[in-house]
């Protein structure tokens, strides 16, 4: 059994975490799979760590003693056994390995149950994941380049040395990226990425990856800077689609599967509700770039193709907003960008000519 010093087996195996840090420190920064059960909750962290400063460490832990006893503790203790017989192949973890993992797993033992801890705690995963993403990145990449709806995160998603990184930041990386699932805090999502390109990596003899051509943002999520500068340097495979397909993939994309997400998630009134102003708030985000004018116009047509899709459930009426859209402001600002990687692009053609080159490669 690894000691709990291994981080790259750890990572790679997808081991269960139960993370007993406190909430707030847990959506901060935590490893994919991990599951917060805290010895502390925000309040009790905050009032022991003003102890400890007032009147140092032994007041601090009689603290803490204190105030995870009677009930508080018998609910607390429930949960992590009923954790550990759920994973009997998992570990404790906390900030460093230190006091509050080594409390818990003392309490477990006392209970008869013996389950391990991570040396070193969640610091030390997060500088091992760190070290494998500088790692990884060093091999070559082929970047997946084309206007909006030409389908690259799915010719990523098929390669199997391809990370879809829009997936792994759940955005789509454009004003009307957002998806159902929330964003992960950036440690997070750095944590996932890391994961992610081990089990890749692992899983074949990989000499290459395949991503999309990203900017430094994916939503709120920014790309590792080790990451982003191999990125620069890239090779690039221009998906170069007829207008009429990337309209039908962008139709399904966002007026078909998006008004499901939601409907799924929210229920059909508020999801019509949500996915409404999903849609307003993808426009929103680039009306100065649009002009206030033009944004107003765009508006008034996204708000007649709403009510005509909440009536019949046609999504043509879109075409009407999108089709400017496209030929006004995002296929313009994606060419003026890649002409200045002109000098990367090594290969142009249809979505299956990309795919069949990215193949050979």
């Amino acid at each position: 059994m690894n000691d709990g010093t291994d981080y790259r087996a750890i990572l790679l195996a997808g081991t269960p975490l139960i993370d007993v840090r406190a909430p707030v420190e847990f959506q901060q920064g935590a490893m994919p799979g991990a599951i917060n059960l805290p010895l502390m909750d925000n309040e009790e962290r905050t009032a022991v760590g003003i102890c400890y400063k007032r009147q140092g460490p032994e007041a601090a832990l009689a603290l803490g003693h204190q105030l995870v006893s009677g009930d508080i503790r018998q609910q607390r203790m429930k949960a992590w056994q009923d954790a550990c017989r759920l994973h009997p192949e998992g570990y404790l973890c906390c900030a460093r390995g230190g006091q509050r993992s080594h409390i818990v797993q003392q309490w477990l033992r006392e209970s008869g149950i013996n389950y391990p801890l991570i040396a070193g705690g969640y610091k030390a995963l997060r500088q091992a994941a760190m070290q494998v993403t500088e790692e990884l990145v060093q091999k070559p990449i082929i970047l997946i380049g084309g206007c909006t709806g030409s389908g690259k995160t799915q010719l990523v998603q098929l390669q199997p040395n391809g990370v879809d990184l829009e997936g792994l930041a759940h955005h789509r990386g454009s004003s009307f990226g957002r998806t159902v699932e929330p964003q992960l805090s950036q440690a997070s999502f750095e944590n996932l990425l890391a994961v992610e390109m081990l089990k890749t990596d692992s899983r074949q003899d990989l000499h290459r990856w395949v991503l999309e051509d990203e900017g430094r943002m994916i939503g709120a999520n920014h790309l590792p800077e080790c990451l982003r500068e191999r990125m620069a340097q890239a090779s690039i495979a221009v998906v170069e689609d007829p207008f009429e397909l990337r309209l039908e993939r962008l139709r399904e994309e966002y007026f078909v599967r998006m008004h499901h997400d939601f409907t799924q998630a929210y229920g059909e009134t508020q999801g019509w509700q949500e996915y409404s102003e999903y849609l307003h708030h993808g426009l929103f985000a680039i009306r100065r770039r649009l002009g206030l004018q033009r944004f107003a116009e765009l508006t008034a047509l996204l708000d007649v193709a709403l009510t005509e899709q909440q009536t019949n459930g046609s999504t043509d009426g879109h075409m009407g907003w999108l089709v400017p859209l496209l030929n006004e402001y995002y296929d313009p600002m994606y060419r003026y960008q890649l002409e200045k990687k002109a000098a990367k692009i090594v290969f142009r053609g249809t979505w299956q000519e990309v795919a069949d080159w990215v193949q050979a490669q």
